[in-house]
């Protein structure tokens, strides 16, 4: 005989699955319901296996979704999460990677793509906030957070968007990524206190100020702050009527999204941002954007997808001057072909990944890009049983993190040294243990940002400007 549920509180896991199975649906047609009802796509059976199971709980998105979808109170769903969390069945669900900020963009890219036009995004900006200005424990020599803008009297704080990019060859967010926020907040007051015709013309140097700061933030580590700063770029740069930048927008917040191991949110915003794109944008763009697709499909097990976007990337050709936009200035054959071999390695075909990451990564004067791609031509040569190249390379790899100041290069390098681990110790992997023993205390690590008010850039009907707000 099956015991009946006691009175009082249920727990969350069980309810749905009783839910779900009074409706005769399965796993796998519960998360096709909600994907359908949210615009979501990228939820699986899996998750709802683990909510079922009580390994985590739902944020208060799907909770609502799943009050809709199964027709119930969503009281009923919010007592049972609340029992659950108090019996210790299962923790809080605290997602690291700013869950929050990851589905408002994707949401948001699901809006676009149903509407290139832009009409559903249209109106003030009073959601997005500029990431968070760093403080004193940052270590960047900038003084004190201040919400209302700048720290004064740095001469860094002058410099332009163009210089900014510049910059961002040579140095890691580590060092940029404070001063590509407050770049941003400049933008943002600039905005506000335009008149309509004004912030129409002001729309494409918003966006590009977002975007950049975005991709800043992630470089030093901050994911809920550069996809924030990404959904701003995205609404301006839609706004601005203009489809190229939106799409590298999200190129580049599914590139910080694959680093985060989030490979199929990852997949979805790099679908969007060059299918919503691909008509108007140059052919460099346009691989570039098939290189973002590649990536996180590979990445995300998805071999025949990464491989037809490889193809797609092949074919688009090498950028040609005078048609490409001038923030893909950095694009080049070499850069296409090194992401080729990132990709490559992704798929376990280190032979071939080899050659197409090695001039990349021994060209000079560009650290960063040198460690970065370095990880990857590391983890290439261990995946071909070569150790001793392997951690000569790992090793300058660890070197140019240092020079650069990129927490996002010793990513890559994090994965390296986890396969080593699974390799029988030899001179050399103890000659590259001795060097990152040697280093590890001037690497750089995840930026700790210290919140600041986020600055809307709604502009007040008299004629003034709306106070910082927690519109997120």
């Amino acid at each position: 005989m099956i015991p009946s549920w006691p009175p009082g509180p249920r727990l969350l896991g069980p309810l749905l699955a009783e839910l779900r199975a009074a409706r005769g649906w399965s796993q796998q047609r519960l998360a096709a319901e909600l994907c359908a009802a949210s615009g979501v796509p990228t939820l699986t059976r899996h998750e709802v296996s683990r909510w079922e199971r009580q390994l985590r709980l739902p944020g208060d998105f799907w909770s609502a979704w799943l009050a809709t979808v199964l027709g119930v109170p969503g009281e009923l769903l919010a007592g049972a999460a609340a029992s659950s969390r108090r019996l210790g069945v299962t923790p809080v669900a605290v997602d690291p990677a700013g869950s929050r900020a990851r589905l408002a963009l994707l949401t948001l890219a699901h809006r676009w793509a149903a509407d290139p036009g832009g009409g559903t995004l249209a109106g003030p900006f009073t959601g997005p906030a500029t990431p968070p200005v760093p403080g004193p424990a940052t270590g960047d020599g900038y003084g004190p957070a201040r919400a209302a803008g700048p720290v004064r009297g740095h001469p860094a704080d002058g410099a332009s968007l163009a210089t900014l990019r510049r910059w961002d060859d040579l140095l890691g967010g580590g060092d940029l990524a404070g001063l590509g926020a407050r770049r941003l907040r400049r933008s943002v007051r600039g905005y506000r206190r335009a008149g309509p015709a004004g912030r129409r013309r002001m729309l494409p140097s918003l966006a590009e100020s977002a975007q950049l700061a975005g991709w800043l933030a992630a470089d030093a580590g901050d994911l809920t702050g550069g996809l924030v700063a990404y959904r701003l770029a995205l609404r301006a740069a839609v706004a601005a009527g203009e489809p190229p930048l939106a799409g590298h927008v999200l190129g580049s917040a599914s590139h910080l999204l694959s680093d985060a191991g989030d490979a199929a949110g990852a997949l979805v915003l790099a679908r969007i941002g060059y299918a919503a794109s691909r008509a108007t944008a140059s052919p460099g763009l346009r691989a570039l954007l098939l290189h973002r697709v590649a990536l996180a499909a590979a990445l995300g097990g998805r071999r025949r997808a990464a491989g037809e976007a490889l193809a797609g990337a092949d074919r688009a050709g090498p950028p040609e001057p005078g048609r490409e936009p001038q923030w893909l200035y950095w694009l080049d054959a070499a850069e296409l072909a090194a992401m080729t071999g990132r990709t490559l390695v992704a798929l376990g075909r280190a032979a071939a990944a080899v050659p197409l990451l090695t001039p990349v990564v021994t060209a000079p004067g560009r650290p960063r890009r040198s460690a970065v791609y370095g990880g990857w031509l590391a983890r290439a040569h261990l995946g071909l049983g070569a150790e001793p190249e392997a951690c000569a390379v790992a090793g300058e790899a660890l070197l140019d993190a240092v020079r650069s100041g990129s927490p996002r290069a010793v990513g890559q390098l994090t994965e390296f040294r986890r396969g080593l681990a699974r390799r029988p110790p030899g001179p050399a992997t103890r000659g590259y243990a001795r060097l990152l023993a040697a280093t590890r205390p001037y690497l750089p690590s995840r930026h700790p940002w210290r919140p600041s008010p986020p600055v809307s850039c709604e502009a007040r009907r008299d004629g003034g400007t709306t106070g910082a707000g927690p519109n997120r």
